[in-house]
């Protein structure tokens, strides 16, 4: 699912308004930075292990609102994309009662990682991020829940606008929170890290204790593989 040079031009194209330019242009003809171009890391597999320290180290990214107990004895590791399908169908569908079952009784830690596939999905992490960690969430789910409206619209500031204003935002912060560059240079690095060291070939993906498992994953699926960790 490597974001192409033509295909990130037009994810640019779609999003290109005033208020957007500065994320759209840094978008513009992007392309994955790979700090090994001489060899492509070997494509991942459903049950892959990966490194828990090392995907506890996101290159760029501080994780934001972690959910669970300190001492829960799973981690699971979610990146997703707010303008995915399949990453709203979770969270809208699935996360309520994943949250009840394994977070709320402190079974299970839960780290919700951005994967940055176009300007939009920036946008709706940059205004996570300024909402502050009691926010995040709701920022992020809010805009799951909306997803159908602002991912179709021919007018995409404006509807995501429109959702912000319904979370809180003012147009002056909404409009602010889009001009931090060093925000959107974390999004990228850790995007490219996803890609490049921990196999990630689409959204969303979860590492439980470092197994891989991709797509939409059903309530009883999570639980298949949480449960055995618990003792």
């Amino acid at each position: 699912m490597n974001i192409t040079r033509r295909n990130a031009i037009l994810l640019s194209a779609a999003a290109s308004v005033t208020s957007l330019a500065g994320v759209s242009s840094a978008l513009a003809g992007h392309t994955p930075q790979t700090r090994a171009p001489q060899a492509q890391p070997p494509r991942s597999a459903e049950g892959d292990i990966f490194d828990v320290n090392s995907l506890m180290n996101p290159a760029g990214w501080t994780d934001r609102a972690i959910l669970g107990s300190e001492d829960a004895k799973v981690t699971v590791i979610e990146y997703t994309s707010p303008t995915c399908p399949f990453c709203a169908a979770f969270h809208n569908d699935t996360y309520p009662q994943f949250k009840t079952d394994f977070i709320d009784t402190g079974k299970a830690k839960f780290i919700v990682r951005p994967f940055a596939r176009n300007v939009l999905d920036a946008v709706v992490f940059m205004l996570s991020d300024v909402a502050g960690e009691d926010m995040y969430h709701n920022v992020l789910n809010t805009y799951f829940n909306t997803q159908h409206i602002w991912s179709r619209s021919e007018t995409p500031r404006d509807a995501m606008l429109a959702v912000a204003l319904e979370l809180g935002f003012t147009e002056e912060s909404f409009e602010n929170a889009l001009t931090n560059q060093e925000l959107f240079a974390a999004l990228e690095l850790t995007r490219d890290q996803a890609l490049e060291e921990f196999g990630l070939t689409g959204t969303p993906t979860f590492y439980i204790n470092g197994k891989l498992l991709s797509g939409n994953k059903t309530l009883q699926e999570m639980a298949a593989e949480i449960n055995p960790l618990l003792g």
